[in-house]
């Protein structure tokens, strides 16, 4: 086979090099501790699913299914759907499996890889990452403000400064069909002003036009769309209000979006999003709301819900040189240096028992020189060098240095592992 150019990644893919996976590592430990924190268990749901699940639940004439999805066929004919969001196939497990029947709220989460054939910017990718919870089973608003604020408390943890919550109302199916009549009945004489994607929106769904990123449709609509507020029913303001009450008991600060409408079908009542001023315009960094029917229109039972969900690269990026320094570096405690031919297999035995001990090591493999070696074990922050020489190999002894102060010390072999615990406490002890 011929040698070309190098393979290189996929456009919208990225990879994540060893000086980022601290920061990673870091996040993901936070994430799993808050979410266990609320009493929230983890769910793990597969790469792909039927594209059905997706038409279904996250609605046709949606971005994501219009045009983001990564979808093929196998080779029994079925089409699958690499996964662009995680709400649905939670759902879908949580059908399949009865989770209903355990309990009568059911709280998970999850931290995995999504995809989505968008236009690849700052802080977003075709691949990606992203972190959420869904309860199923309470309607009620207090189950809202957790959601809200355990999605609050994780950007907030990472992003302290100038956090902005949005909130609003979609109101229930019911409801919203008299908006929107009103809606198409407003807009349709400007529909020749509007794109393709946006006509088919008036047509099938104008909630949808809210989530327009043109200008022309954005413009129409702050001149002539009715304010949803007038068709809430009783029930549906009087829910916003609880949800209003209990962020303001929990000192979460938020504003009324009347503006505002989540990408996705399933939404009923509450809706919101929390924003960075990191990220610039746009700067959304998680969001979510109350889905009450999806479930049933999944084959469920007919179970509330309420979930969010949550960008890590995004996370990431509004972080910035915070998260760098909040994450301590961890250098290997020993470095094995070889310096005699006669050390590579005491060398090699050294450095497992130290691992057994439960030190970290780091082993010379590259028979440098003596002095390539010692630079990199200074380079590396161990803490202690185990120098295997030829005149200490033929006392069946090595020497330990340390490395901040100099000082060595001769230790017989037999005795190695027991000195480094004198020297240097396990990193389960520290």
């Amino acid at each position: 086979m011929p040698i070309g150019d190098p393979v290189k990644r996929v456009r919208g893919a990225r990879d994540i090099l060893p000086d980022e996976t601290p920061l990673w590592r870091h996040l993901e430990d936070v994430i799993h501790s808050v979410h266990a924190t609320y009493g929230y268990r983890e769910c793990r749901t597969p790469t792909f699913e039927p594209t059905e699940l997706f038409v279904r639940g996250v609605g046709l004439e949606t971005d994501i299914v219009h045009k983001e999805m990564y979808t093929f066929e196998d080779q029994g004919g079925r089409s699958l759907t690499l996964k662009p969001e995680l709400t649905a196939p939670v759902v879908r497990a949580y059908i399949e499996h009865h989770l209903d029947k355990e309990a009568p709220l059911t709280r998970l989460y999850y931290l995995d890889r999504l995809y989505r054939q968008e236009r690849p910017q700052k802080g977003r990718f075709r691949q990606f990452h992203q972190f959420g919870a869904e309860a199923l089973g309470s309607p009620h608003p207090e189950q809202d403000v957790e959601i809200i604020a355990l999605a609050y408390q994780l950007c907030a943890r990472f992003q302290p400064a100038g956090l902005a919550v949005r909130l609003n109302s979609i109101g229930t199916p019911e409801g919203r069909s008299a908006y929107l009549a009103r809606l198409r009945e407003a807009l349709e004489p400007f529909a020749e002003q509007l794109g393709e994607l946006d006509r088919t929106r008036l047509r099938k769904n104008p909630l949808r036009l809210f989530d327009s990123k043109h200008a022309v449709t954005r413009s129409l609509l702050d001149q002539h769309a009715p304010p949803l507020a007038e068709h809430l029913s009783a029930d549906d303001l009087r829910h916003h209000d609880e949800v209003r009450a209990g962020l303001e008991a929990l000192e979460i600060p938020f504003e009324d979006d009347p503006g505002l409408v989540r990408g996705l079908d399933y939404y009923t009542r509450t809706i919101f999003e929390i924003s960075s001023p990191e990220l610039g315009a746009q700067d959304a960094l998680c969001g979510g709301g109350r889905y009450d029917g999806l479930v049933q229109q999944l084959g469920g039972p007919d179970v509330p819900a309420v979930g969010y969900a949550a960008g890590v690269e995004r996370l990431l990026l509004a972080a910035g040189d915070a998260l760098r320094d909040e994450v301590v570096a961890t250098p290997p405690d020993v470095a094995v240096l070889v310096l005699a031919e006669a050390g590579r297999l005491p060398a090699l035995q050294a450095a497992r028992d130290l691992r057994a001990a439960g030190h970290s090591v780091s082993l010379e493999t590259l028979r440098r020189s003596a002095r390539a070696q010692l630079r990199d074990a200074n380079r590396s922050g161990a803490r202690l060098a185990v120098i295997f020489g030829e005149d200490e190999l033929s006392r069946q002894a090595c020497t330990v240095k340390r490395m901040d102060t100099g000082d060595q010390e001769e230790v017989v072999l037999a005795a190695l592992t027991e000195r480094i615990a004198a020297l240097l406490p396990p990193q389960s002890q520290r």
